[in-house]
Order: structure tokens, then C-alpha cells, then sequence
């Protein structure tokens, strides 16, 4: 294939964030944003609530991502991203935040409020909410009583982030939401498809439980790389292999069909464990990659985060190969 030319990336939070970072190094002639819609904790929360739209602050960090680099952006992308402090009504929401709410009430119509953010910011790329409409993530949880075979149900997406116990299983209210039509106009154009990194459960299978955006993503003949996690994340998916965390994406996707897994090549697994994660893999119709990945601090200690530039060439280096 020739060099990607449309980017489309699936995810939310900090995972989607770097990821857009990569796409911006991978220089792709056009970058889509598909992104989660089921925040309910802070200022996301607060303004679904308050307001009954979709919550912004995912959306707010990927055009924060994208904002392109003029003379100025940078003040953009950082007022964005910016948190009122103090005690009062204001206290904890994100400028961004209320940017795009304020624009959805003018607009009445929250894409026109985001691609009036991104022309302000001069945006690399546009950003679109996976469905229309916010959802709620409900989750069978084990671990939260006496007897660890007892399954309870939690609800919203912070609950999940945070719980102690361990999750089962994941859905999202209302079920089987359809898709946003732009989202899927995107993933259709798109000849490189990423889903993840990101809170597993709670930013990354959200999307795949949009039956349209699976089956759109399974016959697509993009590439279609998932980008697992550094590690597994206290709470949600405490405990869990990278192995693991395939085989709940295809529990709740079985029929999703992606081409590549990227795996953070410092993750010290051992040959029997690379052996499964590639067996899990297979499962999706994919392989597995192990690149480094992984950003290096100031003081030359590793982070969780994923370096954008380390990325953006593990992805040319993937699509290379076709």
C-alpha cells in the first residue's frame, strides 16, 4: 500500500491523547478522532448532567492533540486543557470543556461546535463523538463481597475505572447504540485504523460494543492496529496479561478482525508468554508486533505513557510491510 493517508483513531483520555500526538508525527494527510462517550465523573459529568449533552472532556483532549502548530496554537491547546481552580461554580471545569458545551447551545449541534474548536485551534484533524448521544457503562464486577463468586453490577464509567473488584464484563446503556454517521464515514475513508491504548474497559470496549463501528472496523481494508496498554491499570484491570487483555476484546467483540497488536517490546515477556499473546491474537486475525513504545522522562526513567514518536514509527514501520 501506498503511505497511509487517513489516520482514524479510536480511544479516549490520555491513551487517545499520545495517540493523536503519534498520528500528528506520523504526518498523515488527514487524522479522524473517534472518541468515547461515556465520561460521568468532574467537569464531563457535571455538564451531562447539568446540560444533557454528550460529555465533553474526551473530545476536549483530542482537540487539545490536534491543535495544529501556528504561531499561537500552543496557547490554544494549553487554555483548552486549563482548569479553573478556587471553591466556586466553576471550580474544576476544563475551559474546553465549556467552550464546546457553550458552542453545542449556540450551534445546537455539538460536531459544529467541535469543528468551530478545531478551526479556532487550527486543528490537524477533526474529532467525532462514536454515537450521538452519551452512554453509560454498566459492568459485572466479582471481588466486592465475601464470597468472590458473587457477580454485582456497576454503573457509570468512574465506578468502573475505580472499583476494587475485578470486572467481568462490560456494557453500555442503551444497548446496541447506533453509530455516528461521520464516525463511520471516517473509518470507511481511513487506510490506518487504530483502537487503543486507553482504560480498557472503560475508553477502549466501549467502542467496539457499537455494532456498526465492529463491523465496519472487520470489513474494512485499512490496516487495523490495536495498541495495547503498558500495563495493566489498578482498578479495572489490575492483574491482567497483556494475553488477557486480547481475549476480553474479542469476548466482547467476537467478531472483530484487526491485522496487528502492538505490544511495548520492554515488557519483559517470556517466550511462552509472547507464544500466547500471539495465539490471543490470532483469535482477532491478527499478529502481534513488540516495538518500544514506551516515553522516557526527563530523568531517564520509563513512564506509562506511550511516546508519540516511538509510536508514529512502530505504525510506519507496520505499514510498511504491506
Amino acid at each position: 500500500m501506498s503511505f497511509p493517508r487517513h489516520m482514524a483513531c479510536l480511544g479516549g483520555g490520555h491513551g487517545l491523547y499520545q495517540t493523536l500526538l503519534a498520528a500528528q508525527e506520523f504526518k498523515a494527510e488527514r487524522i479522524s478522532a473517534i472518541v468515547t462517550v461515556a465520561d460521568d465523573g468532574g467537569s464531563s459529568g457535571r455538564l451531562r448532567r447539568e446540560l444533557d449533552i454528550i460529555p465533553p472532556g474526551d473530545l476536549r483532549m483530542a482537540l487539545a492533540a490536534l491543535a495544529g502548530d501556528h504561531h499561537g496554537d500552543d496557547v490554544w491547546a494549553t487554555a483548552l486543557q486549563h482548569r479553573f481552580g478556587g471553591n466556586g461554580a466553576l471550580a474544576g471545569h476544563a475551559v474546553g470543556n465549556l467552550l464546546i458545551a457553550g458552542l453545542t447551545e449556540v450551534f445546537g449541534d455539538m460536531q459544529a461546535a467541535l469543528d468551530m474548536v478545531a478551526e479556532l485551534t487550527h486543528s490537524r484533524g477533526r474529532v467525532y463523538p462514536v454515537v450521538n448521544q452519551p452512554l453509560d457503562i454498566e459492568a459485572d464486577v466479582a471481588g466486592l463481597d465475601d464470597d468472590p463468586r458473587l457477580i454485582r453490577s456497576v454503573r457509570g464509567q468512574v465506578a468502573v475505572a475505580s472499583t476494587p473488584g475485578q470486572v467481568r464484563r462490560v456494557r453500555v446503556i442503551p444497548e446496541s447504540p447506533t453509530a455516528n454517521p461521520k464516525a463511520i464515514e471516517a473509518l470507511e475513508d481511513a487506510d490506518l485504523i487504530t483502537l487503543g491504548p486507553g482504560s480498557w474497559f472503560s475508553s477502549v470496549l466501549p467502542h467496539v460494543l457499537v455494532p456498526e463501528i465492529v463491523d465496519t472496523i472487520a470489513r474494512s481494508e485499512a490496516m487495523r492496529v490495536v495498541i495495547l496498554n503498558l500495563s495493566a491499570e489498578p482498578g479495572e484491570t489490575q492483574g491482567f496479561s497483556a494475553e488477557r487483555h486480547l481475549h476480553v476484546l474479542a469476548q466482547h467483540a467476537p467478531n472483530l478482525r484487526i491485522d496487528r497488536v502492538v505490544v511495548d517490546d520492554s515488557s519483559n515477556l517470556s517466550e511462552s508468554e509472547r507464544g500466547y499473546l500471539q495465539r490471543a491474537a490470532q483469535s482477532l486475525g491478527a499478529s502481534v508486533v513488540f516495538e518500544d513504545v514506551h516515553e522516557i522522562d526527563d530523568n531517564g526513567l520509563s513512564t506509562n505513557l506511550h511516546s508519540p514518536s516511538k509510536l508514529s514509527g512502530a505504525l510506519k514501520n507496520i505499514c510498511s510491510w504491506m
